[in-house]
């Protein structure tokens, strides 16, 4: 054991990947599905009275009317989608936590909300020109890597029809925290294990843009080490990278319920148009 710990006791490479799958972890889901349920908590998901605020703002620049066929990335147990399909767009929702999709789709056919979720890794998606509007919201974009970064870009584009909008937001570097070191010992569970253990957390930096949360997870006879990492972004690195892939035009606001944007604030929101 002493062995395997000393691997994840030194600063990994950009971008290494979790040593065990973290997203449909059996017990960490449960975790994550109370978080998001939970309308106080700003954790997994925002607030529900911020998710409220979303919704109508993002209702009031693409209205459903216009932009129709919505896409929600990362849907997680469908908060948003739910309140897009009452707000009159058609939905579909994408989220690789399986238990997130599951209570989702029990959750439509309590509501009789007609929403298609898919549970799958975004990154795959293949559509061409089904939706106005793609929403991937609460900083997703910047827990991926440069490479996935572009290769999702591509596919969005590609998924929207023409003066389509892409609705995301990021966090910029007012959010990033310094390099630490910090350990708990966990009796009876916690978040990252059912079973005692002892979290190691690591927060490490990358350059300029790129943070690294390393949670290394050492139960009895087990250790998981899971790898969140984050990009910041400025307003115009975000344009930069957005532009890339072909989008033509583009608004910035300080948070997704249209905030008005601040060099200085901890969310970008960035709106752009196929």
């Amino acid at each position: 054991m002493f062995d395997v710990l000393k691997k994840y006791m030194t600063k990994p490479e950009l971008y290494t990947q979790s040593s065990t799958p973290f997203w449909d972890n059996e017990h960490i889901s449960k975790g994550m599905l109370n978080a998001h349920l939970n309308p106080n908590w700003e954790a997994a998901s925002r607030k529900h009275d911020d998710i409220d605020k979303s919704v109508k703002w993002i209702t009031n620049i693409a209205p459903p009317l216009q932009y129709r066929f919505l896409l929600d990335l990362g849907c997680g147990p469908g908060l948003y989608a739910e309140r897009f399909n009452r707000a009159g767009y058609s939905v579909t929702g994408i989220d690789f936590s399986g238990r997130a999709i599951a209570y989702a789709e029990e959750q439509a056919l309590l509501n009789g909300s007609k929403i298609e979720y898919c549970h799958q890794n975004y990154l795959t998606i293949d559509y061409t020109e089904k939706f106005d509007l793609i929403t991937l919201i609460y900083c997703d974009y910047g827990a991926l890597s440069t490479a996935d970064r572009q290769l999702l870009l591509s596919k969005i584009f590609r998924a929207l029809k023409p003066n389509g909008k892409f609705i995301l937001d990021v966090f910029s570097p007012q959010m990033r925290k310094n390099e630490s070191c910090t350990w708990e010992y966990h009796a009876t569970g916690g978040f990252w294990s059912e079973y005692p253990h002892i979290c190691l957390e690591a927060v490490y930096q990358y350059g300029n843009r790129h943070e690294l949360r390393q949670c290394t997870v050492i139960e009895e006879e087990n250790l998981h080490c899971y790898n969140i990492w984050d990009t910041y972004f400025t307003k115009n690195e975000l344009l930069s990278e957005i532009q890339s892939c072909g989008f033509v035009k583009s608004e910035f606001y300080g948070d997704v319920s249209g905030k008005t944007f601040s060099d200085s604030g901890e969310i970008i929101c960035g709106v752009f148009e196929k």
